[in-house]
């Protein structure tokens, strides 16, 4: 089984956040947050900050750690076990511009295009933009080629 640590980040301002249109790669047409694993010998933190700016060219300079997301998960038929660092931030140094990889949009909080989601945001992601507190999950999914959630279990507090 292989295992990840990975970011996570939602960028906030008055009732919005931002979302981005992964363009390649695991996850491609979907809207989400922005983030990726960390690399050798970073922090959660110095790693979201990274993935951030390589992704839609912003610094975030106020920022809230969440919790953590489990995903049990099989992945081109390897077993996944990933662990996602869930932040939001309400301030950011640069203006979000679309890369090679994301698009951003901003998006009204109460009107997420959870269409174009991964199945588990919408189980999780709008309680932790109305609640903004803790939150600890984990999601385990089937190991077929059409990866169904299959259990979870949620805390957002």
């Amino acid at each position: 089984m292989k295992t990840l640590q990975t970011t996570l980040l939602y960028l906030l301002k008055a009732n919005q956040v931002l979302l981005a249109m992964k363009k390649r790669g695991f996850g491609v047409g979907k809207y989400n947050g922005v983030g990726g694993k960390l690399e050798v010998g970073e922090t959660v933190e110095q790693a979201m900050i990274r993935e951030t700016q390589e992704e839609i060219g912003v610094t975030p300079v106020n920022y809230q750690k969440h919790g953590i997301l489990q995903f049990d998960m099989y992945i081109k038929g390897e077993h996944v076990l990933e662990d996602v660092h869930v932040f939001t931030a309400t301030e950011f140094n640069g203006e979000p511009c679309e890369s090679e990889e994301m698009r951003p949009t901003w998006f009204a909080v109460d009107k997420l295009p959870l269409h174009q989601m991964y199945q588990t945001d919408k189980i999780w992601l709008p309680l932790l933009l109305a609640k903004r507190g803790s939150l600890m999950g984990s999601f385990k999914f089937s190991d077929d080629l059409d990866s169904k959630l299959v259990d979870y279990k949620l805390k957002v507090d």
